[in-house]
């Protein structure tokens, strides 16, 4: 079983408390576009660079190294891919993905 990400200083959070955790951790530069890129099949790194408009590869290694701590991603014979939790925490923004998708609409209406 993955080590909590609770086990982490959490940035703005003197409890730790699980939700500051998991948001310290999606608030991360490039954590929620990995994890977004990942929702429909296994990407190596160098196709999750590309696809992450050119990150940086130390940072991108980096958020890949933290994402697979946490139990969202796996490396495996294909690449990185989402684990079954990671499925579960995307299937967690598509209703937010669906308020911005409207929240949009409405800006520019």
């Amino acid at each position: 079983m993955p080590k909590p990400a609770t086990s982490h200083a959490v940035r703005g959070s003197r409890t730790g408390r699980p939700i500051m955790a998991l948001l310290d951790l999606l608030g991360r530069r490039w954590s929620l576009r990995i994890l977004w890129e990942l929702r429909d099949h296994a990407l190596t790194s160098r196709a999750l660079r590309a696809a992450c408009d050119e990150a940086s590869p130390t940072v991108l290694q980096s958020r890949l190294d933290e994402l697979r701590e946490a139990g969202f991603i796996a490396l495996g014979d294909t690449g990185y891919a989402l684990t079954p939790l990671g499925r579960e925490l995307y299937a967690t923004f598509m209703p937010l993905h669906g308020f911005a998708e409207r929240w949009r609409k409405r800006q520019s209406g």
